[in-house]
């Protein structure tokens, strides 16, 4: 699919060596269709490596995608440079001026906080109440979908004695769902967090539909019964070595953290690691994109 990004941001040159369809202003001038306009609220702390990520997911169509890489205003990043995020992000105070087509808002390391002590948790409500009016459908993504279940609906997140990491097998629950189509009934998801969403407290909401859960995690996918809204859990976009960074980076810090579970192969590091998940990840956003934002989002972005 050709995603339309800056050709100096440093996930260009990662695609382009993996063979992805990336393209540049010029290009995507020259092509007389109106490309989907998607904006992806990064709040991971390494936000070069997730910006690949969902670039790498989202090129998995043959849409045409124009994509913004969207900043909080009111924080301050300690680990990525003033630079990148001045060259390549907008702010969003300049995001809420506009529409678009899809939203993705990310997860971050904050889990453990109390949603109103998150610094930037006051704009990102913000956020979230635009997008009912401005944006056809969002993405919300790990600690991202507990935000929007939180504020949106009032179901709060559990947090657990020990961190979920790991591959934690999750099963269909309504399989004729089209952001489900061609997934097997049950299905591999990275999950790396504290906390949880009890699938119980979803389903006794009727604006709201439980699609995949887990006996482990708990609610892993479900969605607004208007389809505007859609809660992904887990972090269907992780690297192979995703999981295993984070359990070397808690080690160091002095953290007593499990292995990942289904993770490493026998259960061993020297083994190393494959990856069980990307089709599945593939297909989810290949999905999202086709059946709740490109087939029916208005042509006329002004009429969101």
């Amino acid at each position: 699919m050709p995603i339309k990004i800056n050709s100096s941001l440093p996930a260009y040159q990662v695609l382009e060596k993996e063979n992805i369809f990336v393209m540049t202003e010029d290009r995507a001038i020259s092509q007389d269709i109106r490309p989907l306009k998607i904006a992806i609220v990064n709040l991971m702390p390494t936000k070069e490596v997730t910006e690949t990520q969902l670039l790498r997911l989202l090129s998995n169509t043959p849409l045409q995608i124009d994509i913004s890489l969207v900043q909080m205003t009111g924080h301050i990043s300690k680990n990525t440079s003033k630079k990148h995020l001045d060259k390549f992000y907008i702010t969003s105070d300049e995001m809420l001026k506009n529409k678009y087509d899809g939203v993705i808002i990310t997860g971050a390391p904050v889990e453990q906080i109390p949603f109103e002590q998150v610094d930037y948790w006051n704009e990102l409500c913000a956020i979230m109440d635009w997008a009912k009016t401005n944006v056809f459908c969002t993405l919300y993504i790990c600690w991202g979908a507990m935000a929007g279940l939180y504020h949106l609906y009032g179901i709060d997140k559990h947090i657990m004695k020990k961190k979920f990491s790991g591959i934690y097998y999750s099963h269909l629950t309504n399989p004729k769902e089209p952001l489900l189509r061609g997934f097997d009934d049950s299905f591999p998801v990275p999950t790396s967090r504290y906390t949880k969403i009890l699938t119980e407290e979803v389903k006794a909401n009727k604006m709201l539909k439980v699609l995949a859960e887990s006996k482990d995690t708990g609610l892993t996918i479900a969605k607004s019964k208007d389809n505007r809204s859609i809660f992904m859990t887990g972090h269907l976009e992780y690297d192979t070595n995703t999981l295993a960074d984070e359990y070397f980076r808690d080690i160091k810090k002095g953290l007593k953290v499990q292995l990942p579970v289904n993770y490493f192969k026998g259960n061993k590091i020297e083994n190393g690691v494959e990856s069980c998940w990307r089709s599945t990840a593939h297909l989810f956003y290949s999905n999202w994109l086709n059946y709740y934002v490109y087939q029916a989002t208005p042509y006329r972005l002004g009429d969101i």
